[in-house]
């Protein structure tokens, strides 16, 4: 009989999820993720630990699926990482993102409590920042009190489900912890997301691939930006303290999608000019004058988040946990792995 603790990672595909699954690995757990069925392979972030990891095929909307699942793994610890975790896709898909998003922990967190295992089995709930909305203006910090006024239906559909998580924790006395993690990134971030699009343009332009300039939203909207790795390294020790809590965690500092864009450039030694304002502002390669950024209205959300920025005392102080990568290091980071994938 193994000692080894057992663990079910939903989302194991996805940036976080391959980095916890590499983290729990090394700390000798046997690990467990589900994914789901696609016609295309999904794994490239898992591939190169797949021989030591367990699939499930499944999906979060399918209580049956689940429930099924997590009887035969019999977890120590389940992580929810899945979601439709697009935002600006979510105003599009409203339906779809409230049946993953909140229906999706509701169906764990019923099937671990009707499967007897709500003594044995811890769950963690990834939350957003996007809870928030538009409830500071970068003059204060969020945290784990600030008031949440999301405003996108991914962002309403992950508050209910961070307060169907408190339901069952406090209810049920279950061990549930649901934390934010402010906007962090990484080599493996989607390639939709605006910092993955912005350092995987640069990486072909160093490369002589130029195509039509690069096509961004919103340039003034201000982000916390922190390191994925740094991130997965604090939700691994929110799970393993004696209590269950709700937690934050960030970087305290605020960059705009402009800044990133600059230094993302200047990691290939090219200057950016700005001209126009709004819609009209473009971006310029300062030495050659030729158009690199513009922005397009197509990548405007219905109502935007100006500001994101957070306060991570508690998790400091109860977890010990601090963030080590810095911004600009995080831009060199993934500049460096577009340059050379």
């Amino acid at each position: 009989m193994s000692n080894k603790k057992v663990v079910l990672i939903t989302g194991i595909g996805g940036q976080d999820g391959s980095l916890l699954a590499e983290l729990l690995l090394e700390r000798g757990y046997d690990v467990h993720g589900i994914i789901r069925r696609a016609s295309n392979f999904n794994t490239q972030r898992i591939d190169h630990i797949f021989n030591k990891i367990t699939l499930h095929y499944g999906d979060l909307t399918d209580m049956g699926n689940i429930t099924s699942i997590i009887a035969n793994v019999k977890p120590d610890e389940i992580y929810n990482l899945a979601a439709m975790s697009h935002v600006r896709v979510s105003f599009e898909m409203e339906n779809y993102t409230f049946q993953t998003n909140t229906m999706g922990i509701l169906n764990i967190l019923q099937a671990v409590r009707t499967l007897g295992l709500s003594e044995k089995t811890k769950i963690y709930q990834a939350s957003t920042s996007e809870m928030y909305g538009n409830t500071t203006d970068g003059s204060k910090m969020l945290t784990e009190r600030s008031e949440m006024n999301p405003v996108s239906p991914y962002g309403i559909s992950k508050l209910a489900a961070h307060h169907i998580c408190n339901y069952y924790r406090d209810a049920y006395n279950m061990f549930v912890v649901s934390s934010v993690l402010l906007n962090h990134e990484g080599e493996r971030r989607g390639l939709t997301f605006v910092t993955q699009k912005i350092a995987q343009y640069v990486g072909k332009y160093s490369h002589g691939k130029i195509g039509k300039p690069l096509q961004l939203g919103n340039l003034n909207a201000k982000r916390d930006w922190g390191y994925a790795k740094d991130y997965v390294w604090g939700i691994y020790l929110m799970m393993q303290y004696d209590k269950p809590d709700n937690y934050l965690l960030a970087t305290g500092e605020e960059h705009s999608v402009r800044e990133f864009v600059e230094l993302a450039f200047n990691e290939i030694g090219i200057s950016i000019e700005w001209r126009g304002s709004g819609e009209d502002e473009r971006g310029y390669n300062k030495l050659t004058g030729d158009l690199l950024v513009e922005v397009n209205p197509k990548y405007y959300r219905p109502i935007d988040i100006e500001h994101l920025i957070g306060d991570a005392s508690k998790a400091h102080k109860v977890l010990g946990w601090h963030p080590k990568t810095s911004f600009k290091t995080l831009v060199h980071l993934m500049v460096a792995n577009a340059i050379t994938n």
